[in-house]
């Protein structure tokens, strides 16, 4: 199989997602400089999944979105 062509900030989001145990929240992913149409992308493309989460912070519930790596996102990146 050939291996996948990245561009550098598709590479570096999934690395932060491989070594990410439970993912990472799509605010941690903004933060660290990945804009919503490259998470989407990584999503669209299989190499990622994205669910929406509930959780309680102190009294409030909020629903946050957290994304994961796919086993497609562990093999390409291999």
């Amino acid at each position: 199989m050939a291996r996948r062509r990245f561009k550098p900030d598709q590479r570096r989001a999934l690395k932060l997602l491989a070594v990410s145990r439970n993912g990472c929240t799509e605010a941690v992913m903004l933060a660290h400089g990945f804009p919503v149409p490259l998470l989407v992308e990584l999503v669209r493309s299989g190499l990622a999944s994205a669910a929406p989460e509930r959780v309680v912070a102190g009294k409030r519930a909020m629903q946050i979105t957290v994304v994961r790596i796919t086993e497609a996102g562990r093999q390409a990146l291999a």
